[in-house]
């Protein structure tokens, strides 16, 4: 069968229609121009009520809403905060923007952080931001039980998790603050948007106020007032709000999350299960306590060279699936010798390794099981056309 196109979005729901057609009448895209049931409210209150947490931001990006939650948290100028050396780049640049310095952490070949550098550099920073990489939970009991000791505060940058689960728990509660995006590679496409929760009332007040609700339109948001009341005029305003038109479209895709997450989780296996047939292919396993909401996959070559492994790349694409190789790029924004930004950017030889040899595919919940076994077996044939010819 022909390869689908996995760069392609799931069409939006069409219950999306009657909202579009009452904005398109109204033209209230701003947020605060209504008192209440804005778009943008609704989300925020339904997507609270959905993860279990009391309170809910919707803003313009996964990017903004670590930002705000790092300024929310009123960390000192030049606060060292503790990151994954695999994430996005982004996350560096929304600890950069807040005024902090990124501390780099070693990442291991399954793509979770490496406890031993983590614990080590606990003690010097000031705060932690854990990037679900790909939808790949590290470690959180562990975490989690060293920076409570410590009684360093945690964002948890799920942009790539919603959906996935810990112990039972959603990825997102376990810290003090919870990062999601909308952007349209993500569970939930508004194209772009994020959103943060929390159960802190001053932490989202302050996060309120300085994503953009000047005077007083922080009295349209449903948090205990008195936590607005003693920021008044005291933050400044970054103006990193969603709009309502954004917010109408994410809003409409909640009830689809479950369906989704389920349908995810079945290509992602299906692939795996696949790909692991091949001696040259390491599928990393998730963690006991986690159930994954992937979009994506991701997996290890092993036993060949950087030539090898671009090559593979190459076929691949000749055959239709484009292979991600995070390392094998000048520019990939997912290797961490390419944040050139950071002060001192400092090497970590265990991260690099992995990245060097680490592919990532797309793999769209929408996908049939006939079109990711297809995927799969175009992948497979790619990687004995080049191992047939260095033979």
């Amino acid at each position: 069968m022909s390869l689908p196109d996995i760069h392609k979005a799931e069409p939006l729901p069409e219950s999306l229609r009657v909202e579009i057609d009452h904005l398109m009448s109204s033209g209230d895209l701003f947020r605060y121009t209504a008192d209440n049931d804005a778009p943008a409210t609704l989300l925020e209150a339904e997507f609270a009520e959905m993860m279990g947490s009391r309170f809910a931001l919707a803003v313009s990006s996964c990017s903004a809403a670590l930002f705000l939650s790092l300024k929310a948290l009123d960390l000192p100028t030049q606060a060292r905060v503790l990151i994954p050396g695999f994430t996005f780049a982004a996350v560096p640049s929304a600890v950069i923007h807040a005024d902090c310095l990124p501390v780099l952490c070693e990442v291991g070949e399954n793509y979770r952080i490496d406890l031993v550098d983590f614990a080590a550099k606990i003690p010097s920073v000031d705060a932690v931001i854990i990037s679900h990489m790909r939808g790949h939970t590290s470690d959180m009991d562990a975490i989690m039980d060293l920076c409570d000791a410590a009684d360093i505060p945690v964002i948890e940058d799920a942009a790539h998790s919603l959906g996935t689960t810990w112990h039972g728990r959603k990825i997102g509660t376990l810290g003090r603050i919870g990062c999601f995006s909308f952007q349209s590679y993500k569970m939930i496409n508004a194209g772009e948007g994020g959103i943060l929760i929390t159960d802190d009332a001053d932490l989202v007040a302050r996060a309120i106020i300085m994503s953009g609700a000047y005077e007083h339109n922080w009295k349209k948001h449903p948090v205990l007032q008195d936590a607005f009341a003693i920021h008044q005029n005291k933050l400044p305003l970054y103006n990193l709000r969603l709009s309502n038109l954004s917010a109408a479209v994410a809003r409409a895709q909640l009830p689809e999350l479950n369906r989704r997450t389920a349908d995810g989780l079945r290509n992602h296996n299906l692939v795996a299960a696949k790909l692991a047939t091949s001696p040259y292919i390491d599928v990393p396993a998730p963690l006991p306590p986690e159930i994954r909401a992937p979009d994506s996959i991701q997996f290890n070559l092993t036993g060949l060279d950087d030539a090898t492994i671009q090559a593979f790349a190459t076929n691949a694409a000749k055959a239709g699936v484009k292979v991600q190789v995070f390392g094998q790029s000048t520019d990939n924004a997912r290797a961490f010798w390419n944040w050139q930004f950071i002060p001192d950017l400092p090497e970590l030889p265990q991260t690099r390794a992995m990245l060097m040899r680490a592919c990532d595919v797309r793999l769209p919940v929408q996908l049939s099981t006939q079109q990711c076994s297809a995927i799969a077996d175009a992948l497979l044939e790619a990687l004995d056309e080049v191992i047939r010819a260095a033979a």
